[in-house]
């Protein structure tokens, strides 16, 4: 093989520009497709020139762009920089204010379960839903979700009642126990449209990863007026005791 085909080889994996693509979603594609081509040139042990235009489709197909693309998408490489953009072009503003759960004083207990908050239930449900509960309130929990996945039952505890940090991973939770907003809010939408159970404007006593609760999403959500009349927090939380 000639020292212009070795040049040939190693000039297909670099970006076309000379620099790397600056969105991840872009730059996830374009390097497979790079790594892919540059894998198949080296098999034809043939010179570039006689390959890119007369055997083109011996290095690239329109099916290996739809393998790739659905390979990227299946990543979760989609939300990286939508989850990421608000925080980095303006950390201040997106700062997240260090506060503690709004207060709940303790509750009955029945059965092995303690009542251990209330909210106002989005979606009624026939059956209340139990499950661990995951304390959620950075980036990097979510970037974590997004590649290793959300793990059976969980129910994620927040206090982004805009749904921005969430919203990317919603759809795999169990269950959200929302600690602002109303049933109202962009995240009380988003509950609705990938149909998650979810209570917002909780009141919760304290709740650590990996305690199962029980959220009775089984009450009425509250009426149109609820919140200028006060006729809130019906649905209830229960922990379970000796659980989690």
């Amino acid at each position: 093989m000639s020292d212009s085909t070795v040049s040939d080889k190693a000039a297909v994996t670099r970006p076309k520009w000379g620099s790397s693509e600056m969105l991840p979603l872009p730059n996830r594609f374009n390097s497979a497709v790079r790594a892919l081509v540059a894998e198949r040139f080296a098999a034809l042990d043939a010179d570039w020139k006689d390959v890119v235009f007369d055997r083109d489709f011996e290095l690239f197909t329109a099916d290996d762009a739809r393998a790739i693309e659905r390979q990227t998408l299946e990543s979760g490489y989609r939300f990286d920089f939508s989850a990421t953009v608000s925080l980095e072009s303006e950390p201040e503003k997106y700062k997240r204010p260090e506060r503690e759960a709004p207060a709940f004083a303790e509750g009955p207990s029945s059965n092995g379960r303690r009542q251990v908050g209330v909210g106002d239930n989005v979606i009624r449900k026939s059956q209340t839903v139990t499950g661990p509960v995951a304390l959620i309130s950075k980036v990097e929990q979510v970037m974590d979700y997004l590649t290793d996945g959300i793990p059976a039952d969980t129910i994620a505890v927040i206090d982004d009642s805009g749904g921005t940090l969430t919203a990317p991973i919603i759809e795999g939770f169990a269950g959200v126990i929302c600690l602002g907003g109303t049933v109202r809010s962009h995240l009380g939408i988003l509950a609705r449209e990938y149909d998650v159970p979810t209570l917002m404007n909780c009141k919760i006593d304290h709740l650590n990863d990996g305690d199962v609760v029980e959220i009775e999403v089984t009450a009425s959500p509250p009426p149109a007026d609820a919140y200028e009349t006060g006729n809130t927090g019906h649905a209830r939380i229960w922990l379970i005791e000796n659980e989690g």
